[in-house]
């Protein structure tokens, strides 16, 4: 049996932390995360972590997206129940 607290998580393996997100056009997430999902579809506007903006359209409630980013927008972003992936 393989010990977990040995492995080193990389991006190909599954994120290791879950947290609410609250988007914020001024504000840094916690920890930059990897991935997203939301409870009430719609669009997501995120800061990635190459400091680009960019509005993830007509995101479905459930499904896990992967995205690199430091922030989430107020602006723009009309998906509620934001959970992000690190």
């Amino acid at each position: 049996m393989t010990d977990l607290t040995t492995l080193r998580p990389g991006l190909e393996s599954p994120p290791s932390r879950a947290f609410s997100v609250g988007p914020d056009d001024a504000a840094d997430l916690i920890t930059p995360i990897r991935g997203l999902m939301v409870t009430t579809g719609g669009d997501v506007s995120v800061m990635t972590t190459g400091g680009d903006t960019a509005t993830l359209p007509s995101l479905q409630s459930g499904v896990q997206y992967a995205v690199l980013a430091t922030r989430i927008l107020a602006t723009g972003t009309t998906a509620t129940g934001i959970v992000g992936l690190a």
